[in-house]
């Protein structure tokens, strides 16, 4: 690797590693969040999400606004795209994310605390996004993305405003705070989570490694000759991509995602064990191994058709305030309310359970 290459990597191996001690600490994850608001009335951790989403959505924007960033070399800005699969891969993600209850940066982080069921979650979610992405499946995903695929000169929300005449950073600023002040007050309108330092830090910390990993692979990784993709947090892709590293690593080379997917587990795994939280769990019974599963394999096709992710889409893709992260994180909602409420509603393991105990 040269230089720059192998520093994208360390700072994702940093990112990672931050993600992970924090993430465990806080319990920080978007579909524990909504269960907590919408089934118990507590919407601490939600809240801790919203302040993450802002906090990413306006250190992103400055960095773009000041030339650090080319935002435009992402994935989420790119001029052609398919609203109808992007919001269907948001469904599949969000239903998953409650079958297997976490998603998959929730998953990295509770295998590093020593959780089994975490562990099926991630090989099955890293094995169905490769076929998704590169596999058996991806023929059906291309043949969806070219039926319904459409072509935008406006891409996000900045360049939208600059085509009604506000241009340039002002443009981009502008956008940033009116998303991003809207998230950061609704986080501080709830009393208990400006009661609560441990979460206000958590969504302030996630939010800034966001745009962290932008300047890491955008500007700290920008060289001509041998350019690196230009991302940040994300875990669909990377799981896939470190499953095959760690498999085929002779004739490949890390990345920034393989690097952060290693950093994450490492950081949950150390923080685990200096916090005496290390503890091995399993499954309770078939049915429960074979919910995470189904969980597993949801997100990991989901996540692929929406090129993404609730961390990926839901803080990295909202930084760049690119249209089509509003759509995916809106699939993303809404299979997710529908797994926690609904005729479609997920039922607790506990009642399942207990019905399949009944004698006949």
């Amino acid at each position: 690797m040269t230089d720059r290459a192998s520093i994208v990597v360390l700072a994702g191996l940093a990112i990672g590693l931050v993600y992970g001690a924090v993430a465990l600490a806080s319990g920080f994850c978007l579909m524990s969040g909504l269960r907590g608001w919408w089934a118990k009335g507590d919407s601490r951790l939600m809240r801790t999400f919203a302040l993450a989403m802002g906090t990413g959505v306006l250190a992103t924007q400055l960095l773009a606004a000041y030339g650090f960033i080319d935002l435009g070399k992402s994935i989420y800005l790119q001029p052609t795209f398919s609203v109808p699969l992007m919001f269907f891969g948001g469904l599949l993600f969000g239903y998953g994310m409650v079958m297997a209850n976490g998603c998959g940066s929730r998953a990295l982080v509770l295998l590093g605390k020593g959780n089994l069921r975490a562990f099926v979650v991630v090989i099955v979610l890293g094995i169905v996004a490769e076929m998704t992405l590169k596999g058996l499946i991806a023929p059906a995903r291309m043949v969806l993305l070219q039926a319904s695929r459409t072509s935008a000169t406006v891409t996000s929300l900045p360049a939208w405003l600059s085509s009604i005449g506000l241009h340039g950073a002002a443009g981009r600023l502008v956008a940033a705070l009116a998303v991003g002040a809207v998230l950061v007050v609704f986080a501080f309108a709830h009393q208990p989570f400006r009661r609560a330092p441990g979460q206000i830090a958590a969504g302030l910390v996630i939010g800034l490694l966001v745009a962290s990993g932008w300047f890491a692979t955008g500007y700290l990784g920008a060289d001509e000759f041998n350019p690196v993709p230009v991302t940040s947090l994300t875990f669909i892709a990377p799981i896939a991509d470190s499953l095959q590293y760690a498999m085929l690593s002779t004739g490949l080379s890390l990345n920034f995602g393989v690097a952060t997917v290693a950093g994450v587990f490492a950081g949950s795994l150390i923080t685990a064990l200096l916090t005496g939280r290390f503890e091995l769990e399993g499954f309770s019974s078939p049915g429960h191994l074979l919910r995470s599963a189904g969980g597993g394999a949801l997100m990991g096709a989901g996540g692929a058709m929406a090129l993404g992710c609730s961390i990926g889409q839901g803080l990295t893709g909202l930084s760049t305030l690119a249209l089509t992260s509003f759509v995916a994180i809106a699939g993303i909602f809404a299979g997710t309310g529908a797994g926690l409420r609904g005729a479609l509603r997920v039922r607790p393991l506990a009642q399942v359970e207990a019905g399949a105990a009944k004698p006949a």
